[in-house]
C-alpha cells in the first residue's frame, strides 16, 4: 500500500525561549524534526511532507539536507492542527494511500508502532489514532473510549470537563487514516473552541456522525513524549541515552560506568568493546569490534577498526580513520587522517590532514603543521617509521618507509626510505653562565625591591 507521512513542524516554541524553531532543538547531536523524519523513513513511505512555519528557511535547509526528496509546505499563520495539515493538500492531490500525522516535536514514535497502526486500519478501522497511558497531570487531549473499545471522541484539554480531565488515556497527535477521508474531514472542522483554532481531533467526532470506525493502538507515555520546553528537552536527551546505553549492553558492548557514556543518535559500536567511563561520541562515529575506548575521549565523525584503542583524554575528530590494531593515546588529537594498522600515536600529538603507514611509530609531542593560514596540506609516512618525540613535520611533506626523524626536529623536506632526518640546531654549552645569569636577576629584583 502507498503511504504518506506529513510532519507538523510550525510551531513558534514560545516555551523554548529560543530564536531557534523548536523541531531544530538536539537530542542525541540531532534535531528533533530529523528523529521524526527517521521514522518516517524507515516506513518506506512514498511521500514525507514537512509543514514548516517559524523558522521556515532553517527547517527547510535541514529536512533537506537529511532528505533531499522531501516536500516542504508553508503555515504562514499557526491556526491549528487541523490547519496545519490542510496545507499539505496541494501535494496530495493525485495520491490515494495511507497517511501518518507526525509531530517535529515527538521525536520517539517506533516505526512498528506505526506498522501496528496500518495493520488496525486494514482490518477494518477508519482512523486509528495513537494513545498512552499516563497518572501524570498533563494538558493532552483525552481519548473517550466506549465500552466495545472503540474510539468515540477526542477531547482537547481545555474544553474538558473536569470527570474527562481525570481520563488517563491522553491523546499522542499521531493518527494513520486515508488521505482522501483526511482531506474531506478537514474540510469541515470548525474553530468553534477554547483557542478558536481548528482542531484536527475533531475529525473523530466528524467520522462518527458517519458511522466510520475509530480506534486507538496504545503506546508507551515514553515514545509519545512531546517537547515544549528545554526543561522536557533535557529529560527526552536523558530518556534517550537510557535506551541507547541499554541497546548497546544488550548488543554486547561493555560500558564501564554506562551513566557516563553519552551517544549520538546513529553511532555504531562493534560487539566485545570496552567503552570507559566518561566517553563522548559525536556524529557519523563507527566503532568495530573489540576495541578499548578509554575514558574522557571524544570521538566524532570518526572510524575505529577492530582492536584499536583510543585515549585516554583522546580526541578523534571528522575524517579520523583508525585500522585495526591501531592506537591513539593520551592527549591526542587526530583529525582527517588515516592511522594505519598497528600505528601508535602516542602522548600529546597532534595529526591532521595525514596519512600514516602501518606499524609507525608517533613519538610524544608530534605536530603535522597542516594549515599555512590559507590552505591544509597532507603529511605521508610510510611504514614502519619511527618518529621521535616533539617533531614538527610541516606539510606538504612525505616520509618514506622505515625513515626516522630526530627528537626535536623541524621537518621540512621530504625523507627518504630508511634514513634519518635530523633539523635542530648545534648545542652549545656555556660554563658558567646559569649561575651568573642568575645572580644577575636577583641583583636587579633587590634593587627594584628598594627601590619601591
Amino acid at each position: 500500500m502507498q503511504s504518506v507521512v506529513i510532519i507538523l513542524s510550525a510551531g513558534m516554541g514560545t516555551r523554548m525561549q529560543s530564536d531557534l524553531p523548536k523541531v531544530l532543538h538536539n537530542i542525541a547531536c540531532e534535531p528533533l524534526l530529523i528523529h521524526s523524519m527517521r521514522t518516517a523513513a524507515a516506513m518506506d513511505c512514498q511521500k514525507t511532507i514537512i509543514v514548516a512555519g517559524h523558522g521556515s528557511e532553517e527547517v527547510e535547509k535541514v529536512a533537506i539536507n537529511f532528505n533531499p526528496n522531501a516536500e516542504i509546505v508553508i503555515q504562514s499563520e499557526q491556526l491549528g492542527t487541523a490547519h496545519a495539515v490542510n496545507q499539505a493538500r496541494g501535494k496530495l492531490l493525485d495520491f490515494n494511500g495511507e497517511v501518518f500525522i507526525l509531530y517535529g516535536d515527538t521525536p520517539f514514535i517506533k516505526p512498528n508502532t506505526l506498522k501496528n497502526m496500518s495493520k488496525l486500519r486494514e482490518n477494518g478501522s477508519n482512523i486509528v489514532v495513537l494513545g498512552f497511558n499516563t497518572d501524570e497531570q498533563n494538558s493532552y487531549g483525552r481519548l473517550i473510549i466506549t465500552e466495545d473499545g472503540s474510539l468515540e471522541e477526542i477531547v482537547e484539554f481545555k474544553d474538558a470537563t473536569d470527570d474527562q480531565k481525570k481520563i488517563n488515556y491522553c491523546n499522542s497527535g499521531v493518527i494513520c487514516t486515508d488521505t482522501n477521508l483526511l482531506f474531506d474531514l478537514v474540510s469541515e472542522i470548525e474553530n468553534k473552541n477554547a483557542n478558536n483554532e481548528f482542531y484536527l481531533t475533531d475529525i473523530i467526532k466528524l467520522a462518527k456522525n458517519r458511522n466510520l470506525k475509530c480506534a486507538t493502538v496504545e503506546c508507551s507515555e515514553s515514545e509519545a513524549m512531546g517537547i515544549n520546553s528545554r526543561v522536557e528537552l533535557a529529560h527526552a536527551e536523558s530518556y534517550f541515552q537510557e535506551e541507547k546505553r541499554t541497546e548497546m549492553m544488550l548488543n554486547g558492548v561493555t560500558l564501564t560506568d554506562p551513566n557516563t557514556v553519552w551517544f549520538s543518535s546513529d553511532t555504531v559500536i562493534g560487539r566485545d568493546t570496552i567503552i570507559e567511563q566518561n566517553v563522548i561520541f559525536g556524529p557519523e562515529t563507527t566503532v568495530e569490534s573489540h576495541a578499548l575506548i578509554k575514558s574522557f575521549s571524544h570521538i566524532e565523525g570518526a572510524h575505529i577498526s577492530k582492536g584499536a584503542i583510543v585515549g585516554p583524554f583522546a580526541r578523534l575528530r571528522p575524517g579520523a580513520e583508525l585500522a585495526n590494531n591501531s592506537k591513539v593515546g593520551n592527549f591526542c588529537e587526530v583529525k582527517e587522517s588515516q592511522i594505519g594498522e598497528g600505528a601508535k600515536v602516542n602522548h600529546l600529538s597532534y595529526i591532521g590532514d595525514a596519512k600514516i603507514g602501518d606499524n609507525v611509530n608517533i613519538g610524544a609531542g608530534t605536530i603535522t603543521c597542516n594549515y599555512d593560514g590559507v590552505s591544509k596540506h597532507l603529511t605521508e609516512i610510510g611504514d614502519r617509521a619511527f618518529i621521535g618525540s616533539n617533531t614538527s613535520l610541516v606539510a606538504p611533506i612525505q616520509l618514506g618507509s622505515d625513515t626516522m626523524t630526530a627528537s626535536g626536529s623541524v621537518i621540512t623536506s621530504n625523507i627518504p626510505d630508511k634514513a634519518l632526518g635530523i633539523a635542530r640546531s648545534k648545542q652549545e654549552n656555556k660554563l658558567n653562565f646559569a649561575v651568573k645569569f642568575f645572580e644577575r636577576l636577583k641583583a636587579i629584583k633587590l634593587i627594584n625591591t628598594k627601590d619601591k
